[in-house]
C-alpha cells in the first residue's frame, strides 16, 4: 500500500510543496525466513519483520490470524519473531504488518514455512515488461521466503541454458533476459540440496518493434467538438520510463505542446482546432536512445470538428419492445440533408458526455442500434453531421432526446473461483458477472452480512487476502454506476479448511 508523504512528516521530515502532492510512499513491509543452517533449513527459524517506517507496533499473522503482537517502547525498523524447529503448529502461511500512528500498514509479502523436505516454490515475474525488444534491458525476478539461498533459472525446452545467482543476504535475484522463451526458476540452501518446487512458468516474448501505446481522450476513443474548441489526448506506454512519445494526425507528425504528470505518459494539448483538424490520431514511442525502433502505433482516436453551420439533424427513436424488458433494444435514427456525412450519436448527462457511435452511412441516414438496455443507458442523446472533405462544414447538433428507462439494474452472479473449500493463509477470488455491455464508470462491491469487504472498480474480479477462520461465511457481491445500484447477488459461501 501507498500512501500520501504525510507520513514522513510525523517522522519530522520534509519536502517541497510540489513534492508533497505528487510523492508517495510505500509502507508495506517485507518478511522474510532467516534458518540458523541452510544445511537444515527448518531446525531453527527466526521471521523478520522489515518497517518501510519507523514504527513500535507490528503484528505476526499466521494462517490469517494473528499470532504475535508486538508494542514496543521505542522505534525499530525491523523485528524478529523466532519459531524455532518447525513443528506442526508452526507449518503455515506467514505475513506481518506494522503499526503508523494509530493505523495499520498492509499486509507484507507471504512466507511459507512447510519444513519439509521439498522446499516451497519462490515467485517469479518479469521487469519491467515480459518482451525483449531492442534498446530495452528486460529481467526476470526470483522471489523466495528464505534468506541466503542461491538461485536457478532455467529456460523450458532449453537443458543447456541455466543462470544461477546467490543472494548472501537477501531473497531475492535479478536476472537479464535477452531471449524469448518460456522461464522458470526455484533455489537451493546448499550446493548439494535438492533445489525447490519451480515457480509458476513466465513467459518472455521478442518483438521486433514494442507494443502500441494506448491513446484517448478524456478517458475515451473520441470526441465531438466545436472548431475553435481545445481538447487534450492522453499517451499511456507500458514502462515506467525511458519513452519519448510522438503524436500524429493521419501521417503528419504534430508538433504541439505537451506535459507530463508520470513517466509512463505524456498529455497532448490541442489549441483552436480548425476546420480541418478532425480525423484520427494516432500516437507511438520509443526508447531512449539513438536509432530506437518507434513502437507500433496506437489504436486510433477520432475527433469530429463541426463549424454547426449546417442544418441540425433529427433524431428519433423506435423500439419493438418495452424499454424495460429483458434484452430490450431500441434504434436511434439520425437524418440529414444529403448523403456522404460522419455521423456521431452523443449521450450526455450531468457529469459526461460520450460519443456512443460514428458512422459514414452510404445513405443520409446513420442508425445505432442500442440493445440490452438498462437504466444506465437512461440519458439525454443527440446527433450531429460533419463533412469530412474540405470546406470541413459541419451541423448543429440536433435536439436532444430524452432516453428514460425505469427498473432496477440487471441482478449480477457471483461465482468463486476455487472448488472445496479454501486453505487458510491463501486469497480467495470471487467473480462478480453481470449481464450488461456498456457499463461506464462501473464499481463492484463484494459484501458479508451486509458489511463492504472488499471493492474493484474495473474488473469483475473480488479478492479476499489471505483467507483466515474469520473469512467464512455467506458472501453476495452488487455493480454501482452513478446514480445506480444493482440488488444484490445471489449467496456463495465461502469455508474454510480445518475450521
Amino acid at each position: 500500500m501507498s500512501v500520501p508523504v504525510t507520513f514522513l512528516l510525523l517522522w519530522g521530515l520534509s519536502l517541497s510543496p510540489v513534492a508533497e502532492a505528487a510523492i508517495f510512499v510505500e509502507t508495506r513491509p517485507n518478511l522474510w525466513a532467516e534458518a540458523e543452517s541452510l544445511l537444515e533449513p527448518w531446525a531453527n527459524v527466526t521471521l523478520t519483520c522489515q518497517a518501510r517506517l519507523p514504527t513500535s507496533g507490528l503484528q505476526l499473522f499466521k494462517d490469517g490470524v494473528v499470532q504475535e503482537h508486538v508494542h514496543l517502547d521505542g522505534i525499530t525498523m525491523e523485528h524478529r519473531f523466532p519459531l524455532g524447529a518447525v513443528t506442526a503448529d508452526t507449518r503455515g502461511l506467514y505475513r506481518c504488518r506494522c503499526a503508523i500512528g494509530k493505523t495499520w500498514t498492509e499486509l507484507s509479502n507471504l512466507v511459507e514455512v512447510t519444513g519439509a523436505e521439498t522446499l516451497p516454490p519462490p515467485q517469479l515475474s518479469s521487469k519491467p515488461v515480459p518482451w525483449v525488444t531492442p534498446g530495452l534491458k528486460t529481467t526476470l525476478l526470483c522471489q523466495g521466503g528464505l534468506r541466503g539461498v542461491t538461485f536457478l533459472l532455467r529456460r523450458k525446452g532449453d537443458d543447456q541454458f541455466q543462470e544461477v545467482a546467490e543472494a548472501p543476504q537477501g531473497v531475492e535475484a535479478t536476472f537479464p533476459v535477452h531471449q524469448a522463451g518460456n522461464y522458470s526458476c526455484s533455489y537451493r540452501t546448499h550446493a548439494a540440496g535438492t533445489p525447490s518446487e519451480p515457480s509458476a512458468t513466465v513467459t518472455i516474448q521478442e518483438l521486433a518493434s514494442p507494443p502500441p501505446p494506448r491513446l484517448s481522450v478524456h478517458g475515451e476513443s473520441a470526441e465531438v467538438l466545436r472548431v475553435g474548441a481545445k481538447t487534450s489526448l492522453v499517451c499511456v506506454g507500458p514502462l515506467d520510463s525511458g519513452m519519448e512519445f510522438e503524436l500524429r494526425h493521419g501521417d503528419k507528425v504534430l508538433n504541439v505542446e505537451r506535459w507530463s504528470t508520470n513517466p509512463d505518459r505524456v498529455v497532448f494539448k490541442l489549441d483552436s482546432l480548425a476546420p480541418g483538424d478532425g480525423g484520427l490520431y494516432t500516437c507511438r514511442y520509443h526508447l531512449h536512445g539513438e536509432d530506437m525502433p518507434w513502437s507500433q502505433d496506437s489504436a486510433p482516436v477520432e475527433l469530429l470538428l463541426s463549424d454547426e453551420t449546417l442544418p441540425a439533424p433529427e433524431l428519433s427513436a423506435a423500439s419493438a419492445t418495452p424499454f424495460n424488458a429483458p434484452h430490450a433494444m431500441v434504434q436511434m435514427r439520425c437524418r440529414a440533408p444529403r448523403d456522404g456525412l460522419r455521423f456521431a450519436l452523443v449521450r450526455e448527462d450531468s457529469y459526461r458526455r460520450q460519443v456512443v457511435d460514428l458512422q459514414s452511412p452510404a445513405g443520409s441516414e446513420a442508425v445505432v442500434e442500442l440493445v440490452d438496455l438498462s437504466p444506465l443507458d437512461g440519458s439525454n442523446y443527440s446527433c450531429i453531421y460533419a463533412d469530412t472533405a474540405p470546406p470541413f462544414a459541419g451541423s448543429a447538433p440536433s435536439p436532444r432526446l430524452e432516453l428514460s428507462l425505469n427498473g432496477p439494474l440487471p441482478k449480477p452472479q457471483l461465482r468463486p473461483l476455487w472448488s472445496g473449500a479454501v486453505s487458510p493463509g491463501r486469497d480467495a477470488i470471487l467473480r462478480c458477472e453481470i449481464p450488461l455491455r456498456r457499463v461506464p464508470h462501473i464499481t463492484f462491491e463484494l459484501l458479508q452480512e451486509g458489511e463492504v469487504v472488499a471493492t474493484s472498480y474495473s474488473s469483475e474480479d473480488l479478492v479476499l487476502t489471505y483467507v483466515g477462520p474469520q473469512h467464512a461465511g455467506n458472501y453476495r457481491c452488487r455493480y454501482s454506476s452513478r446514480p445506480f445500484v444493482s440488488d444484490l447477488s445471489d449467496p456463495v459461501e465461502l469455508q474454510v479448511a480445518g475450521h
